[in-house]
């Protein structure tokens, strides 16, 4: 059984930058390999605040999972597709990167949860966890992240807030203890 590396990435040291389009600020939560940038990532998990409608940035041989953290929400108009109606009720949605896309808000300001893995590489899967009380989270083999969104948790002993991110990287499938009141995003990337 290979040994996971776990590492606790704290609300305030997620890095700010601009949109690819310029159009707004993201929060970078994680990025493979370290210090990849918006060209060259394998995967990528950030946040952004969205506060107008318009277009997203284009991000060739990309994969996307979008998900509403606060807000009201937006409708996605993606190529190909029948516009989607996105809010904090909705599953992640997941769609191409590289297809034209733009976005309408339902009704003012809105953040998201942005995840991207490199088409052919890797896949990923987002999926809302909560938490209420003591139980065990599981973790499939490659990287798990586990955001904390709204409250506090603690997974295998190490203490999450709100903003807070666990990275949880090389392990194979397995299951930890976790404990708190919390909303949680598990975010699964695997490679091809």
């Amino acid at each position: 059984m290979t040994t996971p590396k776990i590492t606790l990435l704290r609300h305030d040291s997620h890095r700010r930058m601009p949109w690819k389009n310029g159009g707004g600020e993201t929060v970078e939560i994680a990025v493979s390999p370290d210090g990849a940038g918006l060209a060259d990532f394998d995967w990528r998990v950030s946040m952004a605040t969205v506060a107008t409608d318009g277009p997203f940035s284009i991000f060739p041989g990309i994969d996307r999972t979008l998900s509403i953290l606060d807000g009201e929400g937006m409708t996605l108009f993606i190529e190909g597709r029948a516009p989607e109606r996105l809010t904090q009720a909705s599953e992640p949605l997941p769609f191409a990167a590289d297809a034209p896309t733009s976005a309408t808000l339902i009704d003012g300001t809105i953040t998201d949860l942005n995840v991207m893995t490199r088409r052919g590489r890797f896949t990923h899967s987002v999926r809302r966890v909560s938490v209420d009380g003591q139980g065990e989270v599981a973790f499939g083999g490659g990287t798990t992240l586990v955001l904390c969104h709204h409250g506090s948790a603690e997974i295998d002993g190490m203490a999450l807030d709100a903003g807070d991110c666990l990275l949880v990287s090389n392990t194979d499938a397995a299951r930890r203890p976790i404990s708190g009141k919390a909303q949680l995003f598990q975010i699964t990337i695997a490679a091809i």
